[in-house]
């Protein structure tokens, strides 16, 4: 049976795998079956949030943070206890993280409307609320590039409901995408994605891919960067999910494939993985809609995936990218 969840954390001090054959990884493209491990199966590691996103890999600790949206808080998954714990209430409603160049928490958060940085200390610091003196929407999912600039999305979602954090004053910017320098100057970068959403950079760090969600069927758009890396000098639609389908965030491995969080039925429920020229080549399903994901562990080859009421993992046969 598939676990319950709780309106509080639980852990699996014992590997708890999802039943077979339901929840086996399913290759689309015969040239992929490598990357899928034979023996590879999903567990899931923690279960009770209401609405799970943004994790985010710290190897030198061996844990996991992810954001749990409308309980406004930041939980901590270690991989050497196998227990869940709080790391921040309130969070002011954090969706996406990741990692800076130093390795410090960078984080999107809702009801504040800005991104911050947690420093070691523990202390946090604002890196991004306003632009042009107005108000951010709600910052949702955040990547650093290789030259250390801070790239993000601010669709409106945060601002629609208090679940999410949001209510607290009207909208002021178009949605768009942005870039952080390490002076601190912010940089808009696009405005054309109707509610920009996930996004991650390719291997060579010449191409930003972004997820659409405010587009219907969502989009995934491919994004050539100019020579100085700081602006978009093109872009193509990369993938157009079905109409009854939906993107979240993603993370490309090694080799440039991308993994996306998906849901919107529940046989698309899981994660989809696709070539970098859009070609479908797996599917992970899941009990319930994947929102977003990451790589960790020692070699960087267990994928987890951050879901509606669950954290969940499965070890892959490739690595992820950095």
């Amino acid at each position: 049976m598939i676990p319950s969840f709780a309106h509080g954390i639980s852990d699996a001090q014992e590997p708890v795998y999802l039943p077979r054959p339901d929840y086996d990884p399913v290759c689309l493209d015969p040239s992929f079956a490598s990357c899928l491990l034979a023996h590879g199966d999903v567990e899931c590691l923690a279960r009770g949030t209401e609405w799970g996103e943004g994790p985010v890999w710290f190897g030198d600790g061996r844990y996991l943070l992810w954001s749990d949206i409308p309980n406004d808080r930041i939980l901590r998954w270690s991989e050497e206890t196998r227990r869940t714990s709080l790391f921040r209430a309130p969070s002011r409603h954090a969706n996406g993280n990741t990692r800076d160049r130093a390795g410090r928490l960078i984080t999107c958060e809702h009801e504040s409307r800005q991104v911050t940085r947690t420093e070691y200390d523990g202390t946090i610091t604002v890196l991004a609320s306003r632009f042009d003196g107005k108000r951010l929407n709600s910052p949702n999912d955040v990547v650093v590039a290789p030259d250390g600039a801070i790239w993000f999305t601010d669709p409106d979602y945060g601002l629609l409901s208090a679940y999410e954090g949001g209510g607290d004053g009207p909208q002021e910017l178009p949605t768009a995408l942005y870039r952080l320098e390490a002076d601190g100057r912010l940089q808009q970068v696009s405005t054309e994605f109707i509610n920009p959403n996930g996004l991650c950079f390719s291997p060579a760090g010449d191409i930003l891919y972004v997820i659409d969600s405010g587009s219907m069927p969502n989009a995934i758009w491919a994004c050539k960067l100019d020579a100085g890396r700081t602006r978009l000098a093109s872009r193509h639609l990369l993938i157009e999910p079905a109409p009854n389908a939906r993107a979240d965030g993603l993370r490309c491995d090694t080799d440039g494939n991308l993994w996306c969080g998906w849901g919107g039925a529940p046989d698309l429920n899981g994660v989809m993985v696709f070539g970098p020229s859009g070609r479908a080549r797996a599917h992970i399903p899941l009990p319930e809609r994947c929102a977003n994901l990451c790589f960790g562990g020692r070699r960087r080859n267990r994928l987890f995936m951050a879901a509606s009421h669950g954290l969940y993992a499965l070890y892959v046969g490739i690595r992820g990218h950095l």
